[in-house]
């Protein structure tokens, strides 16, 4: 059912009015050498570099800092709703939360907290809880149908919800108070074809804020969803799951909007490689363990990270089946995927090995 202009501008004024901590001007910058040197001494550092403290702390002792650590687990879904008085006592409770991160994260389980469990707990990363009412499959092995031979560790949330099969056109639109340039909007329909590629979704920008299914907003601190960001760096977006369609980025971020991100930025994010993985989430999507994933939970700074990997598109055809123009063996090469820092060159050494390998059993 359409609505009239005069509604939609009622309904403009009263949403404009009852909101709260709006950014309309987010940071975007082309790239990271155009950031101003003044803006970033501005920039404040992540909201969890206390946590730098914590280092090899273990169950049995009393840390100041401790309290704010089982805050973040709790706040993703490790540490249940049992209270939110929370103690510097290492208990019981820390331990058991730590060691399911640990695992989650592919890291020696110990329930310590050793250097590279703190270090992976600092990375900036997605708002979404990794565990979800008490439930969590994020890091349970799972056959692959592509293959059949590989372990996929995609997750969904609890109950499964998808779009519905008769709605496969979604339309997608940006909070008007916002004024998000046409460079910016190109990112975002740069990221919904990574999803449509492999699957029957379509995305259609939509004009009407208020009527499409996927509502798109950069917002400040608290914005009236229960989810407060935290400045820069910690959490950089959240999305909720179908059909609720909400996705929302965190205007106090600086994000890099071009196609090729330089390194060397503590604090600058790639705005496509989070947009990627929180649609992901929009469509039904959960976290996964697999590090090269786009559903892993965390990106650093300076890393371009926007094709999907196998276990992403395993886990959105499970839920919406293949692309009737993609028969699954085409696309990007899972081998070979668009990121910035080492992958690129670790996958290189591998090809490498194998053939010196081959030619080693040729000649004997």
């Amino acid at each position: 059912m359409k609505t009239s202009p005069k509604v939609n501008l009622l309904l403009f004024f009263f949403f404009s009015l009852f909101s709260s901590s709006i950014t309309a001007f987010p940071h975007f910058f082309p790239n990271v050498s155009s950031i101003p040197p003044s803006f970033l001494r501005n920039i404040t550092t992540s909201p969890w570099n206390s946590f730098n403290n914590l280092s090899g702390c273990h169950s049995g002792q009393k840390v100041p800092g401790i309290s704010k650590l089982k805050n973040y687990f709790h706040y993703f879904g490790y540490i249940g709703n049992t209270t939110t008085n929370f103690t510097d006592d290492f208990d019981d409770a820390l331990e058991s939360a730590v060691k399911n991160y640990q695992l989650n994260f592919n890291l020696n389980v110990t329930g310590e907290l050793d250097e590279s469990t703190v270090k992976q707990i600092l990375k900036p990363r997605c708002g979404v809880a990794d565990i979800v009412n008490g439930s969590s499959t994020m890091n349970t092995g799972k056959a692959a149908s592509m293959t059949g031979h590989t372990v996929a560790h995609y997750s969904f949330f609890p109950g499964r919800p998808r779009w519905p099969s008769w709605k496969q056109n979604l339309t997608y639109a940006f909070d008007p108070r916002n004024q998000l340039s046409d460079d910016v909007k190109r990112v975002f329909a740069n990221a919904f074809s990574r999803w449509s590629e492999w699957t029957p979704l379509t995305f259609n920008e939509s004009s009407n804020y208020f009527t499409a299914d996927l509502r798109i907003g950069f917002y400040a601190g608290d914005h009236g969803d229960g989810e407060e960001f935290d400045g820069v760096l910690g959490t950089l977006a959240h999305a909720f799951a179908p059909p609720r369609g909400l996705l929302h980025l965190d205007s106090d971020e600086t994000w890099i909007i071009n196609d090729a991100l330089a390194s060397g930025s503590a604090t600058a994010m790639d705005l496509e490689s989070v947009a990627v993985h929180e649609i992901g989430h929009l469509l039904g999507l959960g976290h996964s363990s697999v590090e090269d994933a786009i559903m892993f939970p965390t990106i650093s700074s300076g890393l371009r990270k926007v094709e999907l990997a196998r276990d992403d598109v395993e886990g959105i055809q499970e839920l919406y089946g293949t692309n009737p123009d993609n028969n699954g063996t085409t696309g990007p090469s899972f081998g070979e995927r668009e990121m910035s820092g080492g992958h690129r060159e670790s996958s290189v050494l591998v090809q490498f090995l194998f053939l010196a390998v081959g030619l080693a059993f040729f000649v004997l």
